[in-house]
């Protein structure tokens, strides 16, 4: 099974802090940490770990964030020949502000994630694509467009996209609040599409009927960072490996809720051996 994940990559900036500030408050006694990060990364490696053979194209700087915001894919055997290195614009930065529950706030600088334009991509994409919404809207279009497998596209952060690219999807994944952005239109592409739900699990689609839900298993969370990315890679690797829908459901979920377990978007993307065994 070979994937292309057409997709951001970052560097995330993590401040675990007693609380998450509210508008115009200033919250101390945080600590940092430094984490790769970007959807586009963590869906690439969360396949990797769960056995896909997988492909990133994404941009970064010309600079040493680029070599930390890598570092893990390459060591978890992810290709990176389709990542180019700008000369003249950052590598992108996520800057995260995580509380004891495990919930955040993310603000994301793009940098070079924001100039990887259709000119980067191959003419066709043979493979099994995953795309997300943190690069150029026309990019992930073109992507789209030309690929000729299986698309999944995890329409966040939500913006507007065509009706063309909606059609042409097999798997949408999208959490409450992008649901209610995109509303009906998810359902009229004829392809199957789902809504996650936090803490609450998920709940799959097929023609606008839902087919199948799945609950987490219950876990302690420490930062839901990479939590929806875990859970995109593994339900798009299920499907793909021909589980039923409500096995490829649960399986996802235990991945999500397991990313949740650990800090780091990427560090805390779970091995095939740990969602089996959480999902049991």
């Amino acid at each position: 099974m070979t994937i292309t994940v057409v997709g951001s990559i970052n560097l995330d900036l993590v401040a675990s802090a007693p609380s998450l500030p509210a508008a115009g408050e200033t919250v101390t006694g945080a600590t940092l940490a430094r984490h790769p990060g970007g959807k586009g990364a963590n869906q690439a490696l969360a396949a990797a770990r769960l056995g896909a053979e997988v492909r990133l194209i994404g941009r970064v700087g010309d600079d040493a964030m680029a070599d930390e915001a890598l570092a893990l894919l390459a060591r978890g055997g992810v290709d990176l020949t389709g990542v180019a290195v700008d000369p003249e614009a950052p590598t992108g930065v996520a800057l995260i502000a995580v509380d004891p529950s495990g919930e955040n706030q993310i603000v994301v600088a793009p940098g070079a994630n924001h100039r990887v334009t259709p000119a980067q991509l191959p003419a066709r994409i043979d493979t099994a694509l995953i795309v997300q919404l943190e690069l150029p809207v026309a990019t992930v279009e073109a992507a789209v467009a030309r690929a000729t497998g299986f698309v999944c596209a995890n329409l966040a952060p939500a913006a507007p996209v065509s009706e063309a690219l909606l059609s042409r999807c097999d798997l949408i994944v999208v959490n409450e609040t992008e649901a209610a952005f995109y509303g009906e239109r998810l359902h009229r592409g004829g392809g199957r599409v789902v809504v996650t739900l936090g803490a609450r699990g998920a709940e799959l689609y097929e023609g606008g009927v839902r087919i199948a839900v799945a609950t987490p298993p219950p876990v302690v969370a420490v930062d839901a960072t990479g939590a929806g990315d875990a859970f995109v890679g593994a339900i798009v690797v299920a499907l793909l490996e021909g589980m039923e829908a409500q096995a490829a459901l649960a399986f996802a979920c235990a991945a999500g809720a397991l990313a949740a377990t650990v800090a780091g978007a990427q560090p805390s993307l779970p091995d095939r051996a740990a969602v089996r065994t959480a999902g049991r």
